[in-house]
């Protein structure tokens, strides 16, 4: 392998926090806490939250709810993704994140250590 990924970030963001600020930033530390790795391993990570959320911060209330921007963002999203990490946990979300992964052909790591690292002489210092 001689160029880097593109690797969305999947897992609960809103599941099971009952809509509780402090949860849901909780969820997002630890779809974060993937992103130095994947970067180690020469790759560019990316969680659709980053990009829905300020989506969702230029729409006017009635212009759509919360669950239908982060679900259009990570669809659209995945069409430039070359593969995607599936973290623990329930969310329907993630999981459509991995079925739209699967349907494009891509790949979807369930841990860490099965991403492949870049090749040393590949990677730009």
């Amino acid at each position: 392998m001689t160029t880097p990924l593109l690797i969305l970030i999947a897992g609960p963001y809103r599941s099971g926090t009952g809509g509780d600020p402090a949860l849901i930033a909780r969820n997002l530390e630890t779809l974060e806490q993937a992103v130095a790795p994947i970067h180690r391993l020469g790759h560019v990570p990316m969680i659709g939250e980053w990009v829905a959320l300020p989506i969702l911060r230029g729409l006017d209330e009635d212009a759509a709810t919360d669950g239908d921007v982060m679900y259009e963002t990570a669809h659209r999203l995945l069409q430039h993704c070359d593969a995607v990490l599936r973290l623990p946990g329930e969310s329907s979300g993630a999981d459509k994140d991995v079925e739209i992964a699967r349907e494009r052909g891509l790949p979807v790591f369930r841990s860490l250590d099965e991403i492949p690292a870049l090749g040393a002489a590949a990677r730009v210092r």
